[in-house]
C-alpha cells in the first residue's frame, strides 16, 4: 500500500523561559495518514502529550513522496526533500523522457542525506540524477 503524506501545520500557545506566553504559528510536520481527517486525528493524538493547553491545526494538505529514507540513528533528526530525475527510453520513438520524483529523506546534513539515498536507491534498476536537495521545516514526522 502506497503512503499518502499529508503536510499538517500547528498553532499554539508556547511558555518561554521568562515566564511570558507566545503564539507559535505554522509548526509543521508530516503525518502518514489516508486522509486529512486521520492525519488531523493523528496530530491532536501526537501533540497533546507536548503541548499544555489549546492548539490547532490550522492547515493539511496533501505531499507526495514516491520513497522515504527513515533512519533511527539520533545525529539524523532533519528531513529532506529530494528532486530526483529518471531519464527512460522510449523503446518506439527512441526519445528520452525524464520522470521527476520527490523522495523524503531523514538525515543528520546535506551530505548524508545524499548519502543515505544513494544508499537507499542502490537497488533500483533505474538511473536516477539528484535535481536539488533541500532541507524542509519539518519538525518531526508521524508514521504509521
Amino acid at each position: 500500500m502506497q503512503n499518502e503524506w499529508f503536510e499538517c501545520k500547528l498553532e499554539y500557545d508556547k511558555m518561554m523561559e521568562n515566564g511570558t506566553m507566545k503564539r507559535v504559528k505554522g509548526e509543521t510536520y508530516l503525518v502518514d495518514a489516508i486522509s486529512c481527517t486521520e492525519a488531523e486525528s493523528t496530530m491532536i493524538e501526537e501533540m497533546k502529550s507536548y503541548i499544555s493547553g489549546e492548539f490547532m491545526v490550522t492547515d493539511i494538505k496533501r505531499v507526495k513522496y514516491g520513497e522515504t529514507f527513515f533512519t533511527d540513528e539520533d545525529a539524523a533528526d532533519r528531513y529532506f526533500k529530494v528532486k530526483l530525475v529518471f531519464v527512460t527510453l522510449d523503446e518506439k520513438s527512441g526519445a528520452e523522457k525524464k520522470t521527476r520524483q520527490d523522495v523524503l529523506v531523514q538525515a543528520s546534513d546535506l551530505h548524508d542525506a545524499v548519502r543515505r539515498l544513494d544508499e537507499g536507491m542502490k537497488g533500483s534498476m533505474m538511473d536516477y540524477t539528484i535535481a536539488s536537495v533541500n532541507e524542509t521545516t519539518y519538525m518531526d514526522v508521524f508514521r504509521r
